[in-house]
């Protein structure tokens, strides 16, 4: 299978157990040792909403089992800044900024993004980012 960015979106969904293609995706390619690449964005997300100190630390040291995509820091933001005005050159406004900056390591990296998320199904029709479909 191919390498996949799976977005914040899937992985609350996976750790919270909700049933959906994405996260059965993702499932697939964890217990099939396929590649799972998480970026920091993701990981901070993931980890953010965490309320519980002991899942909070079995969920970090799962997530850092993981090839961490990188990108130096002021070129991701200043990629995701241009994505976010070229679309909204074009009258669309992406709700968070953050996917802009996941999208940005994504393209960076050639990779397709598996997510449940709008926002990056609009990155996908306009600036050709890869999605990774699950149906």
């Amino acid at each position: 299978m191919e390498p996949v960015l799976f977005d914040t979106t899937v992985w609350i969904d996976y750790l919270k157990g909700v049933v959906r293609p994405q996260t059965d995706l993702l499932n697939q390619y964890i217990t099939h040792d396929e590649p799972v690449f998480v970026c920091p964005t993701v990981v901070q997300e993931i980890l953010q909403g965490i309320r519980s100190d002991e899942q909070f630390q079995q969920v970090r040291q799962s997530l850092l089992g993981f090839p961490c995509l990188l990108i130096p820091g002021l070129d991701a933001a200043l990629a995701a800044a241009e994505l976010y005005r070229d679309l909204r050159k074009k009258g669309i406004t992406i709700r968070k900024a953050n996917d802009c900056l996941i999208a940005a390591y994504a393209l960076h990296f050639d990779m397709a993004v598996c997510h449940n998320d709008s926002d990056f199904s609009m990155l996908a029709l306009h600036i050709g980012l890869k999605e990774k479909l699950y149906l």
